[in-house]
């Protein structure tokens, strides 16, 4: 610890990524990337734009996305913001709709996320100086958004959500966000795999003005190496996404991401194919480990949540990464015997699948 630090730096516990192995012989199913390379046509798009043009700033406003992405969902281009990927998005949506600790007026409770869910949530409220609760999942691991219905700040989930991979009835979102709309509290749900088999919220949003949608394109779009998110929300939320982008760096988009991300939402026959196959393998691998005695919860993502009877899932863990697959455990207590296993090819996950045959034949 250094003494230079400030109290924010000395007292924040920073998000941990998945690992990022540099030997490309391992099967790498822990990072929920897509295992189908992205659209040609965006490979294409993105070459063309290696041009004279990167010695010019690229367009803040992000135009050029922002209206292939209006005319994809049916929305208002004041309704779509752009961003160097979901995760930058998400730390502004913080920034911009929960208040800070010290500035809560009395009666005023903390920002409201599930105790299991993407872990990178508390460390945006703490960053901001947050108050938050965390919410406890249902006894199968679901979201029940009855148990949101509270004064609070705020209310933050993913849909599906991570690492469970399980759904969230659209029916019950809306009715939360009619709750939270009495309040005149924001509703954020971060749709980062809802193209795997969950229903979207963004055609809701003109009807509920503080529901706000976060996308990634890393995972449905292929593209986590490029780094690119968006939300929808309704204009006033998007305003305020830009006021806290604009008091960081209104260039957080560069010239070949937007080129490519404006190709990647408009080429849906491509990405729904590829897609399409992700939740095949998705669902003939959740068969399988079940006829063998694995519990698996009903995934709506692009990984899946098991449990090997038998042994403990840091012994899984170590188990198949000695057999070069990485999956991901997280040594935390109600979750600590799964393992959160991205999808990958079919040739991938039956080499997954023999080591999964295999602990079992020892157990």
């Amino acid at each position: 610890m250094s003494k230079y630090w400030n109290s924010r730096v000395k007292n924040i516990i920073p998000y941990v990524p998945g690992e990022q192995p540099g030997d490309r012989k391992i099967i790498k199913l822990n990072t929920n990337e897509n295992p189908y390379p992205p659209s040609p046509k965006v490979i294409e798009d993105m070459q063309n734009a290696l041009n004279a043009d990167l010695r010019l700033y690229p367009d803040p406003d992000c135009i050029m996305f922002r209206e292939a992405a209006s005319l994809r969902y049916n929305v208002k281009l004041n309704q779509v913001f752009a961003g160097n990927g979901s995760d930058e998005i998400l730390a502004f949506a913080f920034g911009a709709f929960f208040e800070k600790s010290a500035e809560k007026k009395e009666g005023e409770r903390q920002v409201l996320f599930p105790d299991i869910t993407y872990s990178f949530y508390p460390v945006y409220a703490d960053l901001w100086d947050i108050a938050f609760r965390k919410i406890p999942l249902a006894y199968d691991f679901s979201i029940n958004c009855s148990d949101y219905k509270m004064p609070c700040a705020g209310v933050v989930f993913p849909n599906p959500n991570a690492p469970t991979g399980i759904p969230v009835p659209l029916a019950d979102i809306l009715s939360l966000a009619g709750y939270l709309e009495e309040q005149s509290r924001v509703l954020v749900v971060d749709e980062a795999y809802s193209a795997f088999g969950s229903e979207s919220a963004i055609p809701y949003i003109e009807k509920h003005p503080n529901l706000l949608i976060v996308h990634t394109m890393s995972k449905s779009a292929s593209l986590a190496g490029m780094r690119f998110g968006y939300a929808i929300g309704s204009g006033e939320l998007i305003e305020g996404l830009c006021r806290i982008r604009d008091s960081f760096n209104s260039y957080t988009v560069d010239r070949i991401a937007l080129a490519g991300a404006a190709a990647a939402i408009k080429d849906t026959v491509y990405y729904e194919m590829i897609n399409s196959r992700v939740i095949a393998t998705r669902e003939r691998t959740s068969e399988e480990l079940r006829s063998i005695g694995f519990d698996v919860l009903p995934s709506a993502s692009n990984f899946i949540f098991i449990k090997a009877p038998g042994i403990t899932g840091l012994s899984f863990f170590k188990f198949l990464r000695d057999r070069g697959i990485l999956v991901r455990h997280f040594n935390k207590e109600i979750i600590e015997d799964f393992l959160r296993v991205s999808i990958g090819t079919d040739e991938e996950m039956d080499k997954f699948l023999e080591c999964c045959r295999e602990i079992r034949r020892k157990s």
